[in-house]
């Protein structure tokens, strides 16, 4: 199997490397493997879904349950 480092994954999806070495940590992209520090990800593995919340829906949150 052909892989490919996170650096190149980053350009590949069009994300910072940080980003991809999250993915990888939270083991959202299948097939990858760890070498030392460094990721290896399948050269044919698709952009995972990003499930970040983007809606602001829980800007503020948690200020409405703080004790005063």
């Amino acid at each position: 199997m052909d892989y490919i480092s996170a650096a190149q994954a980053a350009e590949k999806w069009g994300i910072s490397i940080k980003r991809v070495q999250i993915l990888c940590k939270e083991g959202c992209i299948p097939g990858i493997e760890r070498i030392g520090h460094a990721w290896l990800i399948p050269k044919d593995a698709d952009k995972p879904a990003d499930m970040r919340i983007k809606s602001g829906k829980f800007i503020g949150f948690s200020e409405k349950y703080r004790h005063k």
